[in-house]
């Protein structure tokens, strides 16, 4: 089987809107860390200068947002309330979500702003297939060429409502993105309101989770990777954070020899 890794890391030297913070604990010092915290919480006393080298383990600790790199958003991500009852956390999800048959829809000549019904009507057509009930749906719009940099959160493509509800009523239960969101980039969606007045086309993408229960990947990578439209499995299990509205996941292709 051929692993294609579909993954953007969480890296505190690129640029976040909420930056991250990874503080690291050498080997060296995390026998010294190790022996205070032992003898202070259990009474049990060591000097790290027994230990091989005078080393014992890493530690890296992180202060980032559930949002950061390639993540799962939950329904209670969407909002607090729900047509279909109580919007659930990450950690109350089904596992079975988040394995299963992919389909790739290259979007990636879009403009900045939405894709409708029509584009994505066209997207079947061209690779002669229509997503099925539980099928897990990718779209490349190569937004992660710019990852890591202040445009990848200000240049990209998201979806409208009417094409979000397609992919809905079609049974897609995970719709995945190479782009910072499924929405459209927050100044256009803002730009869009002003002009309109419209409130619908303000995170209409999201907001869909408030009537139909669903789940997003957001930030996926390497899309162009894969060498079909269809034909491959995704696995993109979210870490289990209780009562969160999200999870990091190690997102990849599982493609059969």
């Amino acid at each position: 089987m051929r692993i294609i890794d579909l993954s953007t890391p969480v890296d505190a030297g690129q640029w976040e809107p909420d930056p991250v913070e990874h503080r690291i604990l050498s080997p060296e010092e995390g026998g010294r860390h190790m022996a205070e915290a032992m003898a202070a919480k259990f009474g049990i006393e060591f000097d790290p200068a027994d230990l091989p080298d005078g080393e014992l383990l890493s530690l890296d600790t992180l202060t980032l947002t559930t949002h950061t790199g390639t993540h799962v958003d939950a329904p209670s991500h969407y909002g607090s309330k729900a047509a279909y009852g109580r919007p659930r956390h990450i950690d109350e999800l089904p596992l079975d979500w988040f394995v299963g048959a992919g389909v790739l829809l290259d979007l990636s000549e879009e403009p900045v702003g939405t894709v409708g019904v029509q584009r994505l009507e066209a997207a079947f057509e061209s690779i002669g297939h229509r997503p099925r009930p539980g099928e897990i749906v990718l779209l490349r719009f190569g937004a992660d060429e710019f990852a890591g940099t202040p445009k990848y959160f200000t240049d990209f493509t998201g979806l409208d409502g009417p094409a979000t509800e397609l992919l809905l009523d079609l049974g897609v239960r995970v719709i995945g993105t190479d782009a910072f969101s499924l929405d459209a980039p927050f100044g256009h969606m803002i730009g869009e309101y002003r002009r309109t007045r419209d409130k619908n086309v303000l995170w209409p993408a999201h907001f869909a989770g408030r009537r139909r229960e669903y789940c997003q990947i957001e930030r996926l990578a390497n899309l162009a990777a894969l060498p079909a439209a269809t034909g491959f499995t995704v696995l993109c299990l979210p870490v289990k954070i209780a009562g969160a509205g999200a999870g990091w996941a190690r997102a990849a292709a599982l493609i059969e020899s």
